[in-house]
């Protein structure tokens, strides 16, 4: 079981690591955004999945009650990191920030 919660935590730690990359080496907001809200929110996924199971297979109250608080910080980052990540690029979008580029921008028609 220790090698499959190693390999949770190797994978949670690569998209992680990516998403930094991910800010660092593309060109706008947007990519940026993407990229990092991808794979981090992927990522912790990964991570918390392996504190969860850290949790139930070491048993005892304490381990659980670690899983369980894990488990609602999971769902709350799967709630808030795509919505939060919508709000930054609708906000950079409306203060008028152009994608890298030739992009074709659909909603500069709309606003």
């Amino acid at each position: 079981m220790s090698i499959a919660l190693y390999i949770l935590f190797a994978i949670g730690m690569t998209f992680n690591a990516l998403g930094a990359v991910a800010l660092m080496r593309f060109p706008d907001v947007y990519t940026r955004l993407h990229g990092a809200t991808k794979c981090t929110t992927f990522g912790s996924i990964f991570t918390i999945a392996g504190v969860i199971a850290y949790g139930f297979v070491r048993g005892g109250s304490a381990y659980q009650t670690l899983a369980v608080h894990a488990l609602v910080a999971l769902v709350a980052l799967l709630l808030t990191n795509p919505t939060g990540a919508h709000a930054i690029a609708r906000a950079a979008h409306r203060s008028g920030v152009k994608p890298w580029g030739a992009v074709v921008d659909k909603l500069e028609d709309k606003t």
